[in-house]
Formats: C-alpha cells, structure tokens, sequence
C-alpha cells in the first residue's frame, strides 16, 4: 500500500486517533517481535522461516482520479487508526536505524513513509498518511519533529515514543520485562525487523473506486457479511480429522459438538475493543490453557490444529480430547452461574466481571477444570492468592501490561506438582516475584501507599465498590451481632466529604495550598463508602451536621446534615463507623481511614508468604549484623515488622538502582547497558556491594563525571540516608572517597 507515490487522507470528520498501549500498540508489537524473531532463528539455523505472516486486517479506501506529478491520492473510509499506527511504527523504527546508522534499511522503511519528491517538500503531501484534522499537527512533529512543534500530550506521541523505545530495545539487545534477551547480532535483528515491517505484514485492502456508490458497498460489506467463526474452521477439521480415523463422527456431532452451535454460544459479546463470538473467546482460552503458551486471536484456529493434531492420532484418543473439551466447555458455561458466596464465585465476579481481567480466565479455568480434579482447600487457597494480586496491584495502581504472560506463567509451574499441592504452589510462586509487573504487593506496601494514592477518578467505580463491599463484609464478619445481609448489588460510590466541599466545608476558608491538599484527601479510599442511588442524591455537596445545615432545602430532607441521613437511612457497618465521628468530619479523619480501610483490605486479602531478611549478605559473603531489634517479650513480633520494614526499604533499594539505568539515559545521554545486565543478574544490591567492593571506578561512574552527572551514580544512590543501613562502614566510605576525588562533595550525604 505505501510503496508507491501514494497518499491516503483520513478526512477532517472522521474520530481522532483512539488507540492505546494496552489494547493496541504493545500486542502489535509482540506480533512484530514474534515474526522478527522467527526470521533471525530461521537465518541462524540456514532454514526458511517458519513463523507466518502477521494480520493486521483490512482497510477501506477510495482513490481519486490520477493526475501528472501528483500523489495518487486516497480517501480513507475505514482502518484510519490501523493505518495511522502501522506509519508510526514504521516511522519510529527508522528513526532509531537511523540512528544506529543502519542506513540502507532505514533508507528502505523511510520509502514507505514519505514521498521524498522535491515538489512535495514541506507540503502534507510528503507524508504516506495524513491523520484527520485532531491529529494532524501531533502527527507532523512525531514524523518530521524538526520541521515541526508540538506542546502538551497526544496519543499519536505517546505512540511514537512507545514504539521507539521497544525498537531500541529489540534491536540493541536489551532484555525485556522478563529479563529475555532477543536472539541474533544486531546487524541480523535490523534485516529481521525491517523486512519484517516491509513484506510480513499483511493487510486487506479494499478499493472502491469505480463503483456507483460505494458507501452502500462499504456498508454491505460491514454489516450483511456473515464470517465463519474461528469455531466453524475447528469444527470442519475435526470432523474431517475424524473421518480419516474412521471415528464416529455421528456421534461427536451429538456428544462432543451440539452445544457450541447454540445461540449462546456463537453470540458475540464485547471483549474490550473486540466483539466476539463465546465459543471463539473461549477456544483461545482453553487453547492458552493446554498450551501454556498465550494464543493470539487470530491464531485459534492454527494453534487447535497444532495442539489436536499429535492427540487424535486415532478414534479413541480424538474422542478423549474431544471428551476434555466438552467438559471444560461445560465448566466454562457455567462461571455466570457460580455462587458469589463461594470463592470460585466471588473470584469470577471480583476478578473476571468487575476487575475486567479477563487474561486471568485461563488459569481459573484449569483450577475448576474437572479434568484436574484440584481439592477443594487447595482451589481456594489458589483462588485467593490471584485475587489477592490483582487487588492489591489493582489499589496501588500498578501495571497490568503483563498479565497474560504471567498467568501463562502460572500454569506451567503447575505442571511442576500434583492438583494436590496447586493452591499452595500458586501461593508461593506469586510470593517469588520480584519484577515490577509481577510483584504481589506485601502488607506494608499497601499500608505505606495506599492512604496516598487517590482513588476515586483512577480506578473505575465498579472496582471500588468490590473493594468496599468486600470491607463491609468483613466488618460484619468481626461479630455475629450483626445481621445477615445481601449487598444491593447497584449501591454507589459517597464521599463522604464532598468533592463540592467548597460549598458548605469551606469554614474558615482554606488557603490555597490547604485547598489543593484538600482536594487529593477526598478522592483517597478513607473518604469513600457505600450508599443507595437515592441517598447518594440527597446527600450530594450537604454539610456534615444539623448546626451547618440550617436553612437547607436541596436535596430535600430541608435542615438535616449528612451525618444524620446516613444515620437514618444507611445499615452498612462501613458507615456506622463513620457515624462515629459526631461533631466534624476531617482531613484528620480520612487519614485516619485510609489507615483503617489499609489494614481491612490487607486482612481480606491476605498477601504474599513473609520473606524475613535478618541480614544482608556481602557481595564476599561475609554476613552483616541484623537490623537492631528491641528485647523483651514483645521481640518476635517486633523482628517481623523489622523484617518487613527491610523488605521494603530493598523493595526501595531496586527502584532506586533501576532509576540510575533510567535517569543516565534520559538524562545524561549514557545508556549502561552492562549495568543494566548486573541488576538483572545479580539485582540491586548485589550490584551494588560488587561496584562498592571493585579496586577502582566503573566505566559507567567514569562516564557520568565525564557528563558531570555523578549524581546519577550507584555510589550516590548508596549514600543517601535511607539505604546506608544496607551496607557495611568500609563500603560507605569507599563510594564518599570516590566522589569526593572526582570534585563532587558528599558531605551532605554522611550518616
């Protein structure tokens, strides 16, 4: 499409671009990644390259009449934001071949992205594409940045960055998340991603130009055609596979397939951006399940056939495959239906429904799945390790880009024990992690940063009436005073403080440095509950008492403060609580729940097995002195909160020595690639204690004094006051010495 002297124009009407890193720019770039790095093994081994062609899908455009010494031009009626992400992808990626002077491949990608022609210089004809009028000058800087200014966040730059950074990565050889290290030299991965990008992705494109009216035709083609599902494809090669093993494939119609051709199975149902049929989302997620390998969409059909092949090597064993599926099918169709008192049921309505987290399906499937027959204790134990996880990093508001490989991951460490141990193997497997994406956050990180992270605006409302929900019920629990009750499943999120406070919360009146800190308390955990549609509306910006409310009439219940309405109406033990405050309620208070509201959440969801570090092994072995504990009779639980508090201040620790990576090359222009292959093989302050124990400076140290940046060094990091504790007199001193010889004064810096 882009090889020739073309250019498509979005038109000026049609939406800005919308795509995202999650639903869109990171899954298309695995599938770059996946294709590159099947070329580069294929090149390696001198065998043609197995991995396919990706799909990006289909484009609809109209061309206009050709004239001499222009563009051909087109207009694009659908595919506006595949196009406009495939021409930043290509951009960004020959801009850092560029960069590496990799220059006749940056030359062959730059073809596909402008018109070099001199009659189209500094015209938007240059350009392949040309975005619609929101995105146009976001788009000419992320293209062409010289020629072009741009201030302030856009999508189309976001996208740009994303795709340049993780060009950079692949193509320099840097790990990823998971610490995998991409195959090859770089001079073989650059020919793998550039021909990657020019001839393996692959696009539909439909040209109605020439017909009498091509929106009917447009529209046709959108809304009349009926597709095969990814399932049709799989019922006609099983049934084919079956007729060679001379199977009973009568039979298999009635037993093993029937049900799949129901209604509510072939109905479509949104999946984030994607709308599709049951049977096929579930296909892909039994498929990652067997597989323990993440199933692409528009791989399900390729990935059955590679999975069933080697098992229906004859009747009776097509028919036991086909027998398993039928029944994790039927586990599947019922998660809907599972009881919400149950944890099966709570984790499907916590995790699946509210947490949108679909990519844990998997998992959860195998745990239920008849065919493992995992006991009862160790199901639950299982269960609520995940939902755990995905709470905690949910409230923390920490990434969530990884999920699928990590559940993948999950799985194949089941494969290591009996169903008789998965529960207690989930656990202690989400307890190892240490990766940012993958970390189970412990009792006092939630502790630490929950009560400061601002919740409601961040985290969808459905998410956090779980979270409260889940406190309540855990309040009622604490005694058996208290009835027995249902949640209305449609209670809403109150603040308790108004985020209107400025209303009638405003005596004295704040300054304005009060009033912005105001304002981030109120949207925090403590300030937030649960009420009914129709008291959330006669609550709304209302003081907190009678003595403030006089004279008031909105809302109705005309004189009465919010304490007392919640008092009337409200049975919630959440809310009682509240109650408890008579005369004010205040910034005070709300910190004073955040805390409360931390502790219920660590105790409904228990967090990862306690990892005690008593002391900090040197990087010669020697064995530092424990951190000081108090005698007496309250020592053990005085040396697990040390432990605790250390496991935090390492948790720190790595941060920090990751931010010297990170800091250096944004920075300083200094990309350590060396230290960076240290902190993933030894981790922070392991890395740390053998730069502090080497005979002389570091290249990297050398290197920042040269940018005079040394406060971007390991020896810096170490000396702040918070981590000396981690490191023995003569290592400390070793790290002031060198500064102070290299002119920068780290007096500041002493204990």
């Amino acid at each position: 499409m882009f090889e020739g002297k073309d250019h498509y124009e979005i038109p000026a009407f049609q939406r800005p671009y919308v795509w995202n890193e999650e639903d869109q720019w990171a899954p298309l770039w695995g599938d770059v990644v996946r294709v590159a790095e099947g070329y580069v093994h294929a090149q390696e081994a001198e065998t043609e390259q197995k991995t396919p062609q990706h799909f990006l899908g289909a484009v609809v455009y109209e061309s206009k009449p050709a004239i001499a010494g222009d563009v051909t031009r087109h207009v694009v009626i659908d595919g506006q934001q595949r196009m406009t992400t495939l021409q930043i992808l290509l951009d960004a990626t020959q801009q850092v071949l560029a960069e590496r002077e990799h220059e006749l491949h940056a030359e062959a990608l730059e073809d596909l992205i402008m018109n070099r022609s001199k009659a189209f210089i500094g015209k938007r004809e240059r350009f392949k594409l040309w975005p619609s009028q929101a995105d146009r000058e976001a788009f000419a800087h992320a293209m062409d940045p010289e020629n072009h200014t741009w201030e302030g966040e856009h999508r189309i730059v976001e996208a740009h960055t994303f795709f340049r950074l993780e060009a950079t990565r692949w193509v320099t050889g840097q790990p990823d998340d998971d610490d995998t290290i991409p195959p090859g030299t770089e001079e073989l991965r650059v020919e793998a991603l550039s021909s990657t990008l020019q001839n393996q992705l692959t696009l539909i494109a439909i040209d109605l130009s020439g017909h009498d009216d091509s929106q009917l035709i447009f529209e046709t083609l959108n809304d009349r055609g009926t597709p095969l599902l990814k399932a049709d494809l799989i019922k006609n090669w099983v049934f084919r596979r079956g007729e060679v093993l001379k199977a009973d494939v009568e039979k298999w119609s009635v037993t093993h397939w029937a049900d799949f051709d129901d209604a509510w199975w072939r109905e479509e149902i949104a999946q984030g951006r994607q709308v599709r049929s049951r049977v096929d989302i579930f296909l892909q997620y039994w498929l990652t399940m067997r597989m323990r390998d993440e199933v692409k969409t528009d791989h399900v059909f390729r990935a059955f056939a590679q999975y069933a092949q080697p098992k229906m090597d004859s009747a009776s064993a097509a028919d036991a495959m086909l027998s398993q599926l039928r029944r994790d099918a039927d586990t599947y169709r019922n998660f809907a239906q599972l009881d919400t008192d149950t944890p099966e049921g709570r984790f499907y309505s916590r995790v699946i429904d509210a947490m949108e987290l679909a990519a844990t399906t998997p998992l959860f499937l195998w745990l239920l799945s008849e065919n493992h027959g995992v006991p009862t204790d160790q199901l639950r134990r299982g269960l609520l390790a995940i939902e755990s996880w995905v709470i905690r990093r949910t409230l923390l508001r920490m990434t969530s880009k990884d999920v699928n490989r990590f559940m993948v991951a999950v799985i194949k460490v089941l494969d290591e024990v009996p169903p008789a141990e998965a529960g207690d193997k989930i656990h202690g497997f989400l307890s190892e992690q240490t990766a940012d994406s993958r970390l189970w956050p412990t009792d006092g990180e939630v502790a630490s940063q929950l009560p400061e992270i601002k919740m409601y605006g961040n985290i969808k409302q459905s998410r956090l009436r779980v979270v409260l929900a889940a406190v309540e019920q855990h309040l009622r629990d604490q005694s058996t005073k208290y009835e027995v009750i249902s949640l209305p499943a449609a209670l809403q999120i109150e603040h308790v403080m108004p985020r209107g406070w400025r209303t009638y919360w405003n005596t004295p009146e704040l300054s304005p440095e009060e009033a912005a800190k105001r304002d981030k308390y109120v949207n925090t955990i403590g300030n937030l509950t649960l009420v009914t549609k129709s008291l959330n509306a006669s609550l709304s910006n209302r003081p907190w008492t009678e003595a403030e409310a006089i004279g008031l009439k909105d809302g109705g219940e005309a004189g009465k403060g919010k304490r007392t309405l919640l008092d009337d109406f409200s049975l919630l033990v959440l809310n009682k609580e509240i109650l408890k405050h008579t005369e004010s309620w205040t910034e005070d208070d709300i910190r004073a729940r955040n805390t409360e509201m931390a502790e219920a959440i660590c105790a409904v969801w228990p967090g990862p097995a306690s990892v005690i570090p008593t002391r900090v092994e040197a990087a010669d072995g020697d064995t530092e002195k424990p951190l000081d504990v108090a005698e007496g009779e309250d020592e053990a639980s005085e040396t697990t909160s040390a432990a605790e508090s250390m496991e935090h201040l390492l948790h720190q620790f790595n941060n920090a020595m990751r931010d010297v990576y990170v800091r250096a090359k944004k920075e300083a222009g200094y990309n350590a690639t060396y230290y960076l292959n240290m902190l993933h093989q030894h981790g922070g302050l392991n890395t740390a204690r053998r730069l502090l124990n080497d005979g002389s400076v570091s290249a990297g140290f050398t290197a920042l004094w040269e940018r005079e940046r040394l406060d971007l060094t390991v020896e810096n990091t170490v000396l702040q006051p918070q981590f000396q504790v981690l490191f023995n007199d003569d290592e400390l001193e070793n790290a002031r010495r060198r500064l102070a010889a290299y002119g920068f004064d780290p007096v500041r810096l002493k204990r």
